[in-house]
């Protein structure tokens, strides 16, 4: 049974006989290594996480995970 569109544009449906919703084909948006790398570059030379997502059209967590998974704190 289709219920609809999530955020991101896909179909989403409920099973009729458990009613869990769920995505049939769903998005992942993964950035390339380069953009990474930039995003890190861009916030160790003195941006904010903040500033580097306005910059790069992401979100500042983004920044603050990536950061985080190599081993330094922001």
């Amino acid at each position: 049974m289709n219920k609809g569109f999530n955020r991101s544009g896909t179909q989403r449906c409920k099973c009729k006989e458990c009613g869990v919703s769920y995505t049939k084909e769903p998005k992942r948006k993964e950035y390339p290594e380069e953009t990474k790398q930039l995003a890190m570059k861009i916030f160790y030379s003195g941006v904010s996480g903040r500033g580097v997502g306005k910059v790069l059209g992401m979100s500042k967590a983004n920044v603050y995970n990536w950061i985080k998974k190599n081993g330094t704190k922001p």
